[in-house]
């Protein structure tokens, strides 16, 4: 295993969004300490990805920033429908500070459009430890507004109080905080972070989904440089186990590829089995229709090809040859 330090740390800051939905439950009473007096947990939540996007359309972010938005619906013990938005804002950038504005923005248009209360958390996983804007004001001629939004910031918090956190999402913190802390680490220190945080997840009482959603948000959070090690963790983790509980890289990597919208034709099939080895297993499903056109797979070797990703491993997911693949380099 190599031990060069990685001079790219790549964030895969999308999976804020899965592991918030996988384990939102969690996340509530994470944050929200009378979240079992408050919340029906038993209705389940609405996630509402495609109404907050008519809302906001995606745009380009400030350089170095990255920011995740979820909005979701959940119900009170009392009947009463109320909207979360999730905003987390990621990489170690602070951008132009604009951050309390933009949580205002989210606050009128959501409840303009939907007139239901509306409580805002903005995690803060940057590098900054004063940058933590936690309240807007608009003052002039006598005429004030000041709004007020739940600002969690990572940094504020230490491993071992989130060690003896029993709660699930205290892991995916952690793994967050360990990607601003452990930023200059050797594929084979960051291998050994994350089977510790491995260790921290296994030690917590989850469901299922929570359980899965978290091991790819640790396993995936920061990349390794070489990206077959993603392969050898997931290969050391059964062997913990002693069986396979873990999602293949191969699956993972064509559903991330789609997900980012490099592949622009979708897969309308569904992965009816599951991958019984990694690279070298075969999907036990099938796909119900092939539509990836060649100009989309062209355009997914490349993305891969930029994201460090090795040629034959883009040729077993892709389906190009290895030839043509070089060509796009």
């Amino acid at each position: 295993m190599s031990s060069t330090k990685r001079t790219d740390r790549r964030i895969d800051d999308p999976l804020w969004k899965s592991v918030i939905e996988d384990t939102f439950a969690h996340f509530l009473t994470f944050f929200f300490p009378n979240a079992t007096e408050v919340f029906d947990f038993q209705r389940g939540f609405a996630y509402l990805d495609k109404e907050f996007e008519s809302l906001f359309p995606p745009q380009v972010n400030n350089r170095g920033v990255r920011y995740v938005d979820k909005l979701v619906k959940v119900y009170l013990l009392d009947g009463s429908e109320k909207y979360v938005l999730c905003h987390i804002e990621v990489q170690s950038s602070k951008g132009k500070g604009d951050l309390a504005a933009r949580m205002f923005q989210y606050f009128y248009r959501i409840t303009d459009k939907y007139h239901v209360p509306v409580t805002a958390v903005a995690i803060l996983a940057d590098g900054h430890k004063d940058y933590r804007p936690g309240v807007y004001v608009q003052e002039f001629m006598g005429t004030s507004l000041q709004y007020r939004f739940n600002c969690y910031k990572i940094l504020d918090h230490d491993a071992v109080t989130l060690r003896a956190n029993s709660n699930p999402f205290a892991v995916v913190v952690l793994t967050a905080l360990q990607a601003i802390l452990q930023r200059d680490v050797t594929d084979e220190q960051l291998m050994q972070i994350k089977h510790d945080l491995y260790d921290e997840m296994i030690k917590r009482d989850m469901d299922k989904l929570s359980r899965q959603g978290i091991y790819d948000f640790l396993s995936r959070y920061v990349s390794f440089q070489d990206t077959t090690l993603f392969i050898t963790f997931e290969q050391e983790v059964e062997t913990k186990l002693g069986r396979s509980t873990t999602m293949g890289t191969r699956e993972y990597l064509l559903d991330k590829a789609m997900q980012e919208g490099k592949l622009e034709g979708r897969l309308e099939g569904k992965l009816e089995g599951k991958l019984e080895g990694h690279l070298e297993g075969k999907l036990e499903g099938k796909l119900e229709e092939r539509a990836l056109a060649e100009a989309d797979k062209k355009e997914s070797a490349r993305k891969m090809l930029q994201n460090g990703f090795d040629v034959t491993m883009i040729s077993d997911i892709i389906g190009l040859s290895v030839s043509e693949i070089k060509k796009l380099t």
